[in-house]
């Protein structure tokens, strides 16, 4: 169901494309899993059709619109492109996009056996994303900010989270986050951040990443945001292959290991609240947010290995 309690069926969709799209219509349809904001339809074997559903704004879809088909070209794995534009109509009066569909399983439901190969991956999709963005570039609203600016979304997470969750670990989580927010601020250019780079949001294929999906947070801010990815996707030991393919500086791995910490508090909140009808909250985000959160208290930031840019 959307918030505007309209049920969004393979009837409904298949109607929206005969009335804008109906080259399309005829193309087999099935629903996929999706994340919080958008319902995911696979239709054919190439597309997809992105459905607002929390979303109560077209921002998101509007970002990827504009956005996406520049970055793509640039980038050194897949990531979807939107193709075709849905409108508002009396049917359904919300926006929707047909995409091209990212071939692989996503990470919260699969896993990474090819770490280096994974870690080298990675890092060169960020480098290349990495780029400084244009003078009308989204600006980050939350994710992309500095840690300091982020705290009380790291007590909600902290503070909402089962006492047997985090267990012995909390004060070990706080310094991290204390270290980060004690770090210097990013002060290189005006870059493109993903922003929301966790298990849901990537792809893998053959034992590593594959595809890189969900640009609704896309914005210009702090790269540490997606480089906490280097502890929250990557298995152990990745964190120095990927940090010196990377190259960066210590107050940046600083604010990333912080971050990461953070980003693992919500995937173990989201897995202790998966059964209890979240869209996006699934049962498997437990365990990937307490694998992650291991690897970020297990290495201290001048153990990655970075190398200055």
């Amino acid at each position: 169901m959307t918030d505007i309690d309209t049920e969004v069926t393979e009837a409904l969709v298949r109607e929206l494309l005969r009335e804008q799209h109906p080259d399309l219509a005829g193309l087999p349809l099935r629903e996929v899993d999706g994340g919080w904001g958008n319902q995911m339809w696979r239709l054919g074997d190439e597309l997809a059709v992105r459905v607002q559903r929390m979303d109560t704004a077209p921002d998101h879809q509007l970002k990827e619109r504009r956005w996406l088909p520049q970055l793509a070209p640039r980038l050194p794995l897949p990531i979807p492109v939107p193709v075709r534009s849905g409108a508002p109509s009396e049917r359904f009066p919300k926006i929707w996009t047909v995409m091209t569909w990212v071939p692989g399983r996503p990470l919260d439901r699969g896993s990474i056996t090819r770490g280096d190969h994974a870690a080298d991956a990675l890092a060169a999709f960020l480098r290349a994303l990495h780029v400084e963005a244009p003078a009308d570039a989204p600006t980050a609203t939350g994710r992309g900010a500095h840690p300091r600016d982020c705290t009380d979304g790291f007590e909600h997470f902290l503070g909402s989270l089962d006492a047997a969750t985090i267990g012995p670990d909390t004060d070990a989580v706080r310094a991290v986050w204390d270290d980060a927010v004690a770090a210097p601020a990013w002060e290189g250019p005006a870059v493109w951040v993903h922003g929301d780079l966790h298990p849901a949001n990537v792809v893998v294929a053959d034992g590593t990443l594959a595809g890189v999906v969900d640009f609704g947070d896309l914005s210009v801010g702090d790269p540490a945001w997606d480089l906490a990815a280097a502890w929250v996707l990557l298995p152990a030991g990745g964190c120095a292959r990927f940090f010196a393919a990377y190259g960066t500086d210590d107050a940046t791995v600083r604010r990333a290991r912080g971050l990461a910490a953070m980003k693992s508090l919500f995937l173990l909140l989201m897995g202790q609240n998966g059964d209890r009808g979240l869209p996006g909250g699934k049962p498997a985000w437990g365990p990937a947010g307490r694998a992650a959160l291991d690897r970020v208290l297990g290495a201290a930031p001048h153990d990655v290995g970075y190398a200055a840019r």
